[in-house]
Order: C-alpha cells, then sequence, then structure tokens
C-alpha cells in the first residue's frame, strides 16, 4: 500500500463509511475493485482503484480484487495479468484474488432457488420479442407467454441450458419481477443465457453463463463486501442489486453506493472504442502513450504518485463532470518537477564553433542534477571546443526582446559561460550551417566573473561527447476536447494528425544514454522525458515527451 494518503480527503463515500462503522453496522470494512479482464485499465479505473483501497486502508479494512469473467467471448488471461500488473504498479497490493468464475456453481444454485420459488422462469421468446415486449420509459412491459410455466418445467428446462441441449439464444433464464416497474432493470431481467464458447478458466464446463448484474451482486455478498462502490450508471440498477440479494439465501448484503466515474477531454475512456484504436491501427497498441491506458500513462512517463494525487485532488462526488487534461498533465508536471534530474538535450542541433577555446582540449564540468536537491548530486556534463545549440536559439535578425544568441550578442551556456556570437556560415539555401562565438573565461560558473549578467542563457550539447537520440513528441490524440459530441460523425475523425512527432537529429548528455526504460529527466527549458522501453533494443536512446515544461493548450484555448 502507498504512503500519500490516498483519497483520505473529506467525500460523501468516506462520510457513509464512518458513519457505519461508528454506528456498529459493520465493525469491519472489505471493498473490492471488479474489473472485467476484456481489455487494459485506463485512468478512469484508477479512480475506482485509489478509492477503493484507499478507503478500506484508512478505515483498516481490506480490498480484494475480482474479476468480472462472465464473458468469456471477450476475456482472456493476458488482460488479467496486465490489470494485476496495473493494480500494483499504482501502489496497491489486493487482500484476496477472487474470479467471478469461482462462483459459477453457487450462482447457478442461487438461481435454482429462484426457480423453486416461483421468481424465476425459463423465457424461449427471441432476443427481438424481448426488446420489444421490455416496453419503453413511459410504456410498461408486457408478460412474456413463457412467463406462467410451472416451476417444474423451468427447471427441467435451465438444466438443459446447463447441459448443453439447446442453441445460444434459444432460451434465457428471467427473474419474476414486475414488467410494469417505473425502472424497467426490474422488467424480468435475464439472470442467464446460453453461450457455447469455452471460458479460460473453466474451459468447456458451462454451456451458460450468468449476467452481469446476477454475479455482481452475489459475488459481493460471497466475499463478505460491506460497501460496494460503483460508478453512476449502476444508480438504476441498485433496487435489482437489492432485489436479488433480498430473494436468496445469501449471509451479508452489501451496501452499493454510487460515485461519478473520472472523465477527460480530449480521449475517450471506453474500452470498446479504446480496443477500436488498437485493432485498427490507429495507435501502436493498449500501451501507446497517446492512449489514457495506465499501460500507456506508464509508458509515457507518468508516475504512480502523480495519478493518485491526480484523482485524491479531483475530489469524490456524485456530479458527473470532463476534467481538462491540462489538470492531470499538471499533475505529473508537479511530481517531475520534485524529483525528475536535470540534463541538457538538444532536439534541433546547429554548431557552434567557441574559436579561442584551445583546439584539442575538453573539460568536465559539475553540474547539479537538481538546482533545489543537492541532496541528488552532481552530474559530469562534457566540455570541448565545439557545441551544439538548439537552431531556435540564434537568430540572423532577431525581433525586439529576442534574448537568445544572435550576431553580436552575448548568451550565457548553461552551467558554463558567456559566450558572444563573433560571425556565422549558411549553405547555398540560405540555412545556417555553422556559429562563431568567442566565450569569455572570466565568466566561467564559480568564478567572480560569472556574476555578470545577460539576458539570455541557452542550453547546450558538447559535439564530441553527446548521444545521438531518438525523441517522440507526444501530444493529445484528438484535436477536439470531445470526440463522441458529434453523434452525426465518427470519433475517428477528430484524430489529431500531429499527436506524434518523432526527432531523429536530437543529441543528449551522455548521463541520458545511461538511463533505463522508465527512468525520467528534465530537458532544461525543453520539457519532461522519460527513456522508452524501445531504447533497448535501439542503438541510441529512445525518450517519450511525458510532458511539457508549460501547458501549452491553456495558452492555446485562453
Amino acid at each position: 500500500m502507498n504512503n500519500d494518503q490516498t483519497l483520505q480527503v473529506s467525500n460523501f463515500i468516506r462520510n457513509i463509511v464512518k458513519r457505519d462503522l461508528e454506528s456498529g453496522r459493520y465493525t469491519r470494512i472489505v471493498t473490492r475493485f471488479p474489473p472485467e479482464p476484456n481489455g487494459h485499465l485506463h485512468i478512469g479505473h484508477a479512480k475506482s482503484i485509489c478509492l477503493n483501497f484507499g478507503i478500506a486502508a484508512e478505515f483498516g479494512g481490506t480490498t480484494n480484487l475480482r474479476f468480472d469473467d462472465t464473458n468469456p467471448l471477450k476475456e482472456s488471461e493476458d488482460y488479467a495479468q496486465a490489470i494485476m500488473n496495473d493494480v500494483r504498479w499504482l501502489g496497491f497490493e489486493w487482500n484476496e484474488l477472487h474470479h467471478a468464475s469461482d462462483y459459477f456453481q453457487p450462482l447457478y444454485e442461487y438461481a435454482l432457488h429462484l426457480v423453486r420459488n416461483g421468481k424465476a422462469y425459463v423465457d424461449s421468446q427471441d432476443a427481438e420479442a424481448m426488446r420489444s415486449s421490455r416496453g419503453t420509459l413511459k410504456d410498461p412491459g408486457t408478460n412474456s407467454p413463457y412467463r406462467d410455466r410451472t416451476v417444474e418445467e423451468n427447471l427441467d428446462l435451465f438444466e438443459r441450458m446447463k447441459n448443453g441441449e439447446f442453441a445460444d439464444g434459444e432460451h434465457v433464464l428471467r427473474a419474476r419481477i414486475d414488467m410494469a416497474s417505473a425502472n424497467m432493470n426490474l422488467r424480468d431481467p435475464a439472470i442467464y443465457r446460453i453461450r457455447k464458447v469455452a471460458h479460460h478458466r473453466t474451459a468447456d464446463q458451462w454451456n451458460i453463463y450468468p449476467m452481469y448484474d446476477w454475479a455482481h451482486g452475489i459475488s459481493d455478498a460471497i466475499e463478505g463486501i460491506t460497501h460496494s462502490l460503483c460508478t453512476l450508471e449502476f444508480e438504476d440498477h441498485r433496487p435489482l442489486y437489492d432485489w436479488f440479494l433480498d430473494n436468496i439465501p445469501v449471509a451479508c448484503h452489501p451496501q452499493q453506493i454510487e460515485f461519478a466515474r473520472g472523465n477527460l477531454d480530449f480521449t475517450v475512456m471506453s474500452k470498446r472504442r479504446l480496443r477500436q484504436l488498437v485493432e485498427e491501427g490507429h495507435v501502436s497498441g493498449w500501451d501507446d502513450p497517446r492512449m489514457p491506458t495506465l499501460a500507456g500513462l506508464r509508458r509515457r512517463g507518468y508516475t504512480p504518485g502523480s495519478i493518485r494525487r491526480f484523482w485524491r485532488e479531483a475530489g469524490v462526488s456524485k456530479a458527473e463532470s470532463i476534467i481538462p487534461m491540462g489538470v492531470l498533465e499538471n499533475s505529473i508536471r508537479n511530481d517531475l518537477n520534485e524529483n525528475a534530474p536535470r540534463v541538457m538535450a538538444v532536439l534541433d542541433p546547429v554548431k557552434v564553433v567557441l574559436t579561442n577555446y584551445p583546439a584539442g582540449e575538453s573539460e568536465i564540468l559539475e553540474a547539479p542534477s537538481h538546482p533545489q536537491k543537492p541532496e541528488m548530486g552532481c552530474r559530469s556534463v562534457p566540455l570541448g571546443r565545439e557545441i551544439w545549440i538548439e537552431r531556435g536559439d540564434f537568430m540572423e535578425d532577431p525581433p525586439r526582446k529576442f534574448f537568445r544568441l544572435r550576431p553580436g550578442g552575448e548568451v550565457r551556456l548553461r552551467n558554463a559561460f558567456i559566450v558572444k556570437c563573433t560571425g556565422f556560415s549558411k549553405d547555398s539555401e540560405g540555412n545556417i550551417t555553422e556559429i562563431q562565438c568567442e566565450y569569455d573565461p572570466e565568466s566561467r560558473s564559480g568564478l567572480p566573473g560569472a556574476s555578470r549578467k545577460v539576458k539570455g542563457t541557452i542550453h547546450w550539447v558538447c559535439v564530441d561527447n553527446g548521444v545521438s537520440a531518438e525523441i517522440r513528441l507526444y501530444d493529445r490524440l484528438f484535436s477536439v476536447a470531445n470526440p463522441l459530441a458529434d453523434k452525426q460523425r465518427d470519433f475517428l475523425e477528430f484524430l489529431n494528425p500531429d499527436s506524434l512527432r518523432v526527432i531523429t537529429s536530437a543529441v543528449v548528455e551522455p548521463a541520458v544514454a545511461q538511463g533505463q526504460p522508465g527512468d525520467f529527466f528534465q530537458f532544461e527549458r525543453v520539457g519532461y522525458f522519460s527513456v522508452d522501453p524501445d531504447s533497448s533494443d535501439s542503438v541510441r536512446p529512445v525518450l517519450n515527451r511525458t510532458v511539457s515544461l508549460r501547458d501549452s493548450w491553456a495558452k492555446m484555448n485562453r
């Protein structure tokens, strides 16, 4: 369990749990995180993870991880393993690991209990007839012609469904509740459907599989869950959750509480749409750094602490909202500002020759790894006669208030000394190919002359010791805040064509080349970057931009 007081701030769920303990309703809190193993977790799931684990831990309780694996058509063990990795990466450890498939036998026996008590029946209508008979929000539904089958007939048909005697869709088991209910979830919902598909855990043992609403509440009860925390779309399902548990002999009746899910702009949070992005090749995979998946955020360079802090500060409520992406980016920006070692990298290099620096000589400068954290020590930065600077840090004919390098102008080289431009060269197309400068040895950092002021400071990398690197500049995956707002257009039409730009000409300090996948750095004056796993198979380091130093989108949208 992490120690950052995850979500231990006042919210209505925390207040409910606190009252339940104080009143004696519960003596111990047990929560659960119940994902379906049909895809990778995304940033929205992290809210539920932080809430369930955080609430239980705060009050001395425990949290189970339970896989809702009731739909074998879409689920796999690979997804389950990825989910476990994500939960642990976020900093949490479950008390018990369960699967809904662990309970297939008791779920079946509880269904038999309903049938024997006249509260469930086998319906033989086709799917279209069942849909049309449910009615609308204004009109009541109509009873199935099979609703009054005898208990004996229902028991026989249900057993034969289990034994595989019928085709998919030929029958379903439905609860007998109220086809005139104002809550459509209570209009004789399906409990079991026939699905002759092998399950990744139970193989061919079952020909019928429970519906989510049936499996969810009973699994909670079997595990002794006290507070079943769900997102708001399950609020209308709560009467059904309670009806099921009230009509079967379970030892406990968990309390379902709903909260608003976590939504971000400039992305999509539907696993179906995320899967479409992956399967159609719009992204490189579930861990593409542009994806809102935890795997994608991890590869991009987000830290577990930044995500926990993001959801802690976002809070928990019943009000649906869309959080600006900039809020999440500020969370990682603040984290990396505190923890990322500083290095220099030049993304668009142009050569500078220090004409009065001794030819053939070089030196090693000691530069702080973090200006506010001396305990992080220093790094060795090579310096020689030739260096790289950013092409944009020099202008032949600059505008006013351009405080970088210009003909006859001076700037300070970061951690080194002041240089003055004495000349430059161009190619036949007018592009700057080389800049000539003289350095002031008395202005070297650490000497009395270092106090001499100039208005600009630029970063640089030594030509002889710089390491070639591939830099991947990631931006928002979509070009509009809500890609799903226009119902007449495919959300894929709003993909941002500039969401990835690859730079192959970059040069970085030697210290960067020593980084391992997942290590992060602040490229001074540029942004925060993380070493990509592709570095392991590359002759040069590959780095992903996690986030820029400032929120450029906020400025664009003012």
